[in-house]
């Protein structure tokens, strides 16, 4: 059942080693009492995606200033994420969903992405407000298509 605005946000623990050298375990809880922006997005190193994350990564004091912090979602990796970010300048973290458990609870499995590769996370974001009820949410059918980065400001913003 796909998840709508008004929803509780789904609970998760995913391992991360960026923005820390150390692998740690980032859980959606961790952030209570502040806004989250989850992105999801297909895979690290290929071009719509890392167009995505940077643009975010570049806002990342402006979502801090409304009280936002934002989490990175895909089935990458954690060494795959830690070189993405390395060499893209990333500065939020980028979390691993590995075994799919995730992008299963937020419904956002993309079936088919390229090359025969099967199930990895759509381009999806969701903010949840501080008390973890979802207030924004956009899920592009089309891998190759942005989220509305504007819109997702906006809504960050009226929280």
């Amino acid at each position: 059942m796909a998840l709508k605005v008004g929803d509780k946000a789904p609970e998760f623990t995913l391992p991360s080693f960026t923005p820390s050298a150390d692998l740690e375990q980032i859980s959606l809880n961790n952030y209570k009492g502040k806004n989250v922006v989850l992105l999801f997005f297909p895979q690290a190193f290929t071009g719509v995606c890392t167009t995505e994350i940077c643009t975010m990564s570049d806002n990342f004091n402006a979502y801090q200033g409304m009280n936002a912090e934002m989490l990175g979602i895909s089935v990458d990796g954690t060494f795959v994420q830690r070189a993405f970010a390395e060499k893209n300048g990333i500065k939020i973290p980028l979390l691993s969903d590995f075994n799919k458990q995730v992008i299963r609870l937020y419904d956002v499995v993309q079936p088919e992405f390229a090359h025969g590769q099967k199930e990895t996370a759509q381009r999806a974001v969701f903010l949840i407000d501080k008390d973890g009820v979802i207030k924004y949410l956009e899920v592009t059918e089309n891998p190759g298509v942005q989220v509305n980065f504007d819109a997702l400001k906006n809504a960050a913003a009226g929280l």
